[in-house]
C-alpha cells in the first residue's frame, strides 16, 4: 500500500474502497483524498452513500467536507437527512457548514429537527457558517476563507 501511494496510484486506491476490510476502505478513503483531489470525489461520495460499515462512511462524510468541493454536496445531504448512523449525520452536517454550499440550507434545516442531538447542534454550526459565509460575500468576498473552513465544523 505505502509504495502505491508514493507513486500516486489513484487506481489501486479506488479498489481498495471494495475491499473486504474496513479498516482497508477507510485507509483509501484518507489516502485518495491526499492523493486524487477532485478526483477522488465521486468514488467518496459512492463510499459515503453505499459503504456497509458506519465508520467508513464518517470517515467518507468527513474527508469530502476537508476537501470543500461543491460536487460533494449532494451526497453529503442525501447522508445528513438518510443514513442510519447518527455518527455520520453528524459528520455530513460539519461536512455541508465547511463546504458552505447555500444549495444545503434547506436540508440542514430539516436536520435541526432530527432524533439526534449531535446531528441537531452539526446541522446548527453549519447554519451558522452559512449564514457568516454570505455575510462575508455581502462584505465584498467571494471565496470560502480558511478561517470559515476552520470555524466550520
Amino acid at each position: 500500500m505505502e509504495e502505491a501511494f508514493y507513486r500516486k496510484d489513484i487506481e489501486y486506491f479506488k479498489v481498495l474502497l471494495k475491499h473486504d476490510d474496513f479498516d482497508i476502505r477507510a485507509r483509501a478513503v484518507c489516502i485518495l483524498v491526499e492523493i486524487a483531489g477532485e478526483d477522488a470525489v465521486e468514488p467518496i461520495c459512492d463510499v459515503l452513500l453505499n459503504d456497509p460499515n458506519a465508520l467508513v462512511r464518517h470517515e467518507a462524510a468527513f474527508s469530502l467536507g476537508q476537501m470543500g468541493y461543491a460536487k460533494a454536496v449532494d451526497a453529503l445531504i442525501n447522508a445528513m437527512l438518510n443514513d442510519e448512523s447518527q455518527f455520520v449525520r453528524h459528520e455530513a452536517a460539519i461536512a455541508l457548514g465547511v463546504i458552505g454550499s447555500e444549495r444545503a440550507r434547506g436540508a440542514l434545516m430539516k436536520a435541526l429537527n432530527d432524533e439526534s442531538r449531535e446531528v441537531r447542534e452539526s446541522a446548527q454550526i453549519a447554519l451558522a457558517n452559512l449564514d457568516y459565509l454570505a455575510y462575508s460575500r455581502q462584505k465584498g468576498s467571494n471565496s470560502i476563507s480558511r478561517f470559515a473552513r476552520l470555524t466550520g465544523g
